[in-house]
């Protein structure tokens, strides 16, 4: 096996090692949170600029983002299927009595 390979792999073993460490933690600073979440520094500023994203600045220069908030703003804004929109639907003439069973 050449030495580039070996690197290569050794770099794909560290980088998944760094990912475990952050999803352990429950408090992420920035850079962190920009893997975490898959985002680009420049647009996790505009969000933290914002006031889009949840986050904390204790000393007002770090910022700092838990985890769990960072995965219920990820999880906002879900869009039904068609089945549960046909199901609401269905459910809201049946309410409203204008379908005959």
């Amino acid at each position: 096996m050449s030495t580039d390979i070996l690197i290569q792999k050794l770099e794909r073993i560290e980088t998944l090692i760094e990912q475990q460490g952050i999803l352990r933690k429950e408090v992420l600073n920035f850079t962190e949170a920009c893997q975490y979440l898959g985002l680009s520094q420049s647009h996790m500023y505009k969000l933290t600029s914002s006031k889009s994203i949840p986050h904390f600045c204790p000393q007002g220069k770090r910022l700092y983002f838990k985890r769990t908030e960072l995965d219920e703003w990820l999880l906002r804004n879900r869009t039904d299927t068609q089945d549960e929109l046909d199901r609401q639907a269905a459910d809201y003439l049946i309410k409203k009595g204008r379908v005959e069973l």
